[in-house]
């Protein structure tokens, strides 16, 4: 065997000391990666659709139903195809991030989930009946450092049940004209509240309130409801309705459209007729009233002027934009047009706080892009766009420039309130006098209150006696308890106006 030349040795001391020298934590650091597998009780065979990891500041437990719109914390989104159960999906740099990348993650601790979103037709992209997803991780995150992350989906969402009660009741039907519309059994749902004497006197018959709920409210708040006594309305007593206005694309408002169907015939048609027959509604306009607040403003606002015989006044607070000619600030009628940038170049509010503005479009848009669905402007565009070549509602805007689509923009109008009143005003106004009241405030936190302004001044000059209130000073919060107080005090007014007509056989349609 030869001798090691002595002129090596230095060389190969070297070496090995440089293998035995630790890595230091810089040179190890890797970027940030989510590596996702799924369960085959999750689903046994491949997945096709979106998966998301949430990250939380908060030590949650429970799942998270999406992003907090005002201070939303890092989510992510990847569209798969055919993933099967048990193989690795990275989440990394390329994925959908909102508001930055997976390798942009701010240093801080987190509580990490995973969401397979099977969409089947609810709003949220996470809490949906048979969505899956994992269970809450808890560390610290740094996009730059903090290398691979496993999360294991094994757990099926399963949505709470609504819980009856004596006078709480779930009315849950089958639509036939929504299910023939989508291809699927599609329900309408309802929580209804009954009166005290509802029990003892069994063959008295009452005037309904139907109150529709805001954006992400459902049925579950006739509840709330049934707390606060709403069926006694000033001393008449009422059957309240809270109705779910909740689908995939977020609020369908009632409204029939070409993308979530026949909701405003549908309700009307079957769910309204099947709930006073078998909770002894009086069904007749004249002892029928509609509510509701923000899109259910909207929403009860359009009931009433779309079916006008059907109802006897609506109370409708800081409804979504009534005149599109300011909606939440953007003159939709204008060809140049832009959903980001104002005409001076500056960005967009969409909210504000205390006078402040808070949130912008842009950021708004951006947001609801990782989302996929269940956004509010996307619901918007679910209500009031054609259906686009890809089976989409088509968009009004660009997501990536916010330059309006001024076809799409000039579809919208058969949606526009004002310009329905005013076109079908010698109709109209016989029908709906002394049953339209709108309130909002005067700095609504959804700059909402111009578009109530213009409406206003549009109704003053057709000659209604519409009740167009704008309370300065007060946002978007407007429905509180001397709020609804009033409403009651109206409503019940207005019903026995009504009722004395009845009785004496004159027309109860008039005010």
């Amino acid at each position: 065997m030869m001798s090691t030349p002595t002129c090596y040795l230095p060389v190969r001391v070297a070496f090995l000391l440089l293998l035995l020298t630790p890595v230091s934590a810089e040179a190890q650091a890797r970027p940030l990666e989510f590596h996702l597998t799924f369960d085959s009780n999750v689903s046994a065979r491949p997945f096709t659709g979106r998966v998301y990891v949430l990250l939380s500041k908060q030590d949650v437990k429970e799942l998270r139903s999406g992003p907090d719109w005002f201070h939303p914390d890092p989510f992510f989104a990847k569209d798969v195809k055919d993933w099967r159960p048990g193989q690795p999906l990275v989440l990394d740099s390329k994925a959908l991030g909102f508001p930055v990348t997976v390798d942009k993650v701010p240093k801080a601790t987190y509580s990490i989930q995973a969401v397979m979103d099977f969409d089947y037709g609810e709003r949220s992209f996470s809490t949906a009946a048979g969505n899956g997803y994992s269970r809450t991780l808890r560390r610290e995150l740094d996009g730059t450092s903090s290398g691979l992350v496993e999360l294991r989906i094994d757990q099926i969402y399963k949505a709470k049940p609504f819980i009856e009660t004596d006078r709480v009741k779930l009315v849950d039907i089958e639509s036939k004209l929504l299910t023939a519309f989508h291809g699927r059994s599609t329900h309408l749902r309802a929580g209804v509240v009954l009166p005290r004497s509802f029990a003892t006197e069994p063959q008295r018959r009452y005037p309904v309130v139907y109150e529709v709920p805001g954006f992400g409210g459902t049925h579950f708040a006739a509840h709330a409801a049934a707390q606060r006594d709403a069926t006694n309305v000033a001393g008449v007593e009422m059957i309240y309705v809270v109705l779910d206005p909740s689908c995939r694309f977020g609020h369908h408002v009632f409204a029939d459209s070409a993308n979530n169907g026949p909701c405003g015939r549908a309700l009307i048609e079957e769910l309204i007729p099947y709930l006073e027959a078998k909770y002894r509604g009086i069904s007749a306009g004249w002892a029928r009233f509609v509510t509701g607040h923000s899109s259910g403003g909207w929403s009860s606002l359009w009931l009433q002027v779309t079916y006008p015989d059907h109802f006897n006044g609506v109370w409708s607070t800081s409804p979504d934009p009534v005149d599109f000619r300011d909606f939440q600030g953007i003159d939709l009628t204008k060809p140049d047009a832009n959903m980001f940038l104002d005409a001076r170049g500056e960005k967009r509010p969409v909210a504000r706080l205390r006078g402040k503005p808070v949130l912008f479009f842009r950021f708004f848009s951006d947001m609801e892009e990782v989302m996929g669905h269940g956004g509010q402007l996307a619901s918007f565009e679910a209500v009031f766009s054609p259906r686009g070549p890809d089976g989409r509602p088509r968009k009004l805007w660009d997501r990536t420039t916010g330059t309006i689509d001024p076809e799409t923009a000039k579809a919208w109008k058969r949606y526009d309130i004002r310009i329905i009143l005013e076109t079908n005003w010698k109709t109209l106004a016989p029908k709906l006098a002394g049953k339209l009241h709108v309130w909002t405030g005067g700095a609504d936190t959804f700059y909402l209150d111009g578009a109530v302004l213009r409406l206003k001044e549009s109704l003053a000059r057709l000659g209604s006696d519409a009740v167009i209130e704008i309370h300065p000073g007060r946002d978007h919060s407007l429905r509180d308890k001397a709020i609804l107080d009033r409403i009651a005090r109206e409503m019940a007014a207005r019903f026995s106006r009504s009722f004395q007509r009845v009785e004496s056989g004159s027309d109860a349609r008039q005010p």
